[in-house]
């Protein structure tokens, strides 16, 4: 074979080797940039899944999350949650004059335009301390959450603000501020009702999957908090929603609408304050744990009307302490209890602070004018001169 027919067979053997070279590195090339987007679109998938799933746990309020440090001691932000006025101010005005003011702080949510001042409040504590972005609250609907939240928020303003004491215009404390300022601080905890309602009419099965019935939970409005847990209901943009939606009271029965009230029958009655708070931190359960960081009862005492006719006719409802069933005697019996009882979950819940038995109740309601002042009278807050309210009521 000459050589020139040597060289020219070889050249063609050589081109199909080159064709197979050149089309192996295109495969490799596409290849590596499918698994690339394939790892780019699994890593998205997996953020907005998380995100979705987690987005309560992240901070998401005007507050600013970094480390504050603040001078001077931790102090105590009572939170009044109140129609209008404060109609015990006189017996709050007492309590406060025995405090060091560094230790506390007072944020009044009312009627929206109701202001705080020399014509309004008998005592100075109370001047300009109402919240200016107030809303108008209905009993039995979630802008009684949403008000809670809206005082938590202007509290947590100040990086000082260490524990959240809600209270109503009918509550009454049952310590000096000392004694309470000391209970307060030497827990690491959260006090908050938190109970398993068992009862089918208040969950509505339209709150699943966000709220499973499993983590519904149910107790007092009437709550104290740690710092840590207050943020997270602020934050919250996902539970609290579900509430507005789901969480409402049932329309009462009309007997002129004959059948029709069977359907009315069929509605969940949702009180949103008896569940919001304790369904939140139960369902932050999930990653935070957050029902461990509780003490699970309230530091504010109620005696329920737990009568047949009334419970039939009514419902429960808190009694009103007066004059008469609000001295010594009846403050002692108040706080000489030192556990709670839990009927649905066959639980007794032991009043602690740190491994040490204490009273389980730092305040009362629902207390009347006259019951506040034989509390005053009898020296349970601090020392009252009565003449000087007769005076100032005339």
């Amino acid at each position: 074979m000459s050589i020139a027919r040597r060289t020219m067979t070889k050249k063609a053997a050589l081109v199909p080797a080159r064709h197979v070279i050149w089309f192996g590195w295109k495969l490799v090339i596409i290849l590596s940039v499918s698994l690339c987007v394939f790892a780019l679109c699994r890593l998205h998938f997996k953020s907005d899944v998380s995100s979705s799933a987690s987005s309560f746990y992240r901070p998401r309020s005007r507050i600013s999350r970094r480390s504050f440090q603040f001078a001077g001691p931790p102090k105590i932000a009572f939170l009044f949650l109140v129609r209008k006025d404060l109609p015990l101010d006189f017996l709050w005005g007492s309590f406060f004059e025995n405090a060091d003011v560094e230790n506390f702080l007072i944020f009044i949510h009312s009627a929206p335009g109701f202001e705080f001042d020399k014509t309004t409040t008998r005592s100075h504590f109370f001047y300009g301390r109402q919240l200016k972005n107030s809303i108008q609250v209905v009993w039995g609907e979630s802008s009684m959450i949403e008000a809670e939240r809206l005082l938590l928020s202007a509290a947590l303003e100040d990086p000082a603000n260490q524990r959240f004491v809600l209270l109503s215009d009918s509550c009454v404390p049952l310590y000096n501020f000392s004694y309470i300022y000391s209970y307060l601080m030497a827990s690491p905890r959260s006090f908050v009702d938190s109970f398993v309602d068992t009862k089918e009419e208040r969950y509505n099965q339209k709150m699943s999957p966000i709220i499973r019935k499993q983590k519904w939970r149910k107790g007092s409005q009437w709550i104290t908090l740690v710092r840590s847990h207050a943020k997270v209901i602020v934050d919250d943009e996902v539970i609290f929603p579900v509430f507005q939606k789901h969480c409402k009271r049932a329309i009462p029965p009309d007997a002129s609408k004959g059948k029709l009230n069977a359907k009315q029958k069929e509605q969940n009655n949702c009180i949103p304050d008896e569940h919001y708070v304790q369904t939140l931190l139960s369902v932050r359960n999930i990653m935070a744990e957050l029902e461990g960081e509780l003490e699970r009862r309230t530091l504010t005492y109620t005696v329920w009307n737990q009568s047949a006719t009334k419970m039939e006719s009514k419902g429960w409802h808190p009694i009103t302490f007066a004059y008469a069933n609000a001295g010594r005697q009846n403050i002692r019996e108040i706080k000489d209890i030192n556990h709670v009882y839990y009927e649905s979950e066959y639980r007794t819940e032991w009043c602690r602070t740190n491994s040490t038995s204490v009273s389980c109740f730092l305040f009362a309601r629902k207390f009347s004018r006259g019951a506040a002042v034989r509390l005053l009278s009898e020296g349970v807050v601090g020392p009252f001169d009565a003449s000087a309210l007769l005076a100032t009521s005339n």
